[in-house]
């Protein structure tokens, strides 16, 4: 396989942050040094870093500003963001997986190809090969929306037991990054079908200092009080909008409102 080193960031406006989901995991942590990050990208072959001082340091601040600013969705300062993560990472083949539609920032195909091909032009200037697949957002990826219950599931969908539409997008993103890099692209089906995915999942978690039992105990996630609402109407549900789920969490506390 390859080596999967990356910088995520935290939700902005309706949409979650990878960092804050993996941050629900007790005692995972996603500040680390360069060297920290470097010696685990080579020691696990998986680490996923939040931005700090030493990395990538004005976009931290940048990236908390446009969250109270009105510019979430400015696409200069989308791809400068993702792309000044990726380089500073030092990702010598990187895939995006370009959102569209109304959960997303990028409300149409013809924003989310520009933001595309922004975004690999900057990384094909800075000598990296680049792939960027669009990928639906009109509804939720999944059946769970939120921090700690997010983790749950990609923890099911490691085990074969989660939705089909997040495993097909995860999927194909694995088989670009192999393909950049001049690999098998099975391989990533096969690293999930023999549990080698989840066994690299659980240690990338302790790596990073998070609790590697909540792969096989879910009770050890800070997962909420669970609420069942009944239709009070018989029918068939045609439609799930995405940013009013996601706008649903925020309110509910998983989100930010402020900077920082």
């Amino acid at each position: 396989g390859c080596t999967f080193a990356k910088m995520s960031g935290r939700g902005l406006a309706h949409t979650g942050g990878t960092i804050d989901k993996l941050e629900s995991v007790p005692g995972w942590r996603g500040e680390m040094t360069e060297r920290e990050f470097l010696e685990r990208a080579e020691r696990i072959g998986l680490v996923i870093a939040a931005q700090s001082p030493d990395l990538a340091p004005l976009d931290g601040k940048l990236y908390a500003l446009r969250d109270v600013t009105a510019t979430v969705e400015s696409i200069p300062l989308i791809a400068s963001s993702i792309m000044s993560k990726k380089l500073a990472a030092g990702a010598r083949s990187i895939v995006l997986d370009v959102k569209v539609g109304k959960g997303a920032f990028m409300k149409t195909l013809e924003e989310a190809r520009l933001l595309a091909k922004t975004m690999v032009e900057i990384g094909q200037g800075a000598g990296r090969r680049v792939r960027a697949l669009l990928t639906s957002m009109e509804a939720p990826l999944g059946r769970a929306v939120g921090n700690a219950i997010e983790v749950r599931e990609a923890i099911e969908t490691l085990k074969g037991k989660g939705p089909a539409d997040l495993l097909e997008v995860a999927l194909r993103l694995a088989e670009e990054a192999l393909r950049l890099e001049g690999l098998d692209p099975s391989l990533a089906r096969r690293a999930w079908e023999s549990g080698k995915a989840l066994e690299r999942f659980q240690a990338f978690l302790e790596a990073q200092g998070g609790n590697p039992r909540v792969v096989e105990d879910f009770s050890l996630l800070p997962l909420g009080e669970e609420l069942p609402l009944a239709s009070e109407k018989e029918g068939v549900v045609q439609e799930v909008d995405a940013y009013r789920v996601g706008l649903a969490v925020l309110a509910l506390g998983g989100g930010r409102r402020k900077k920082g």
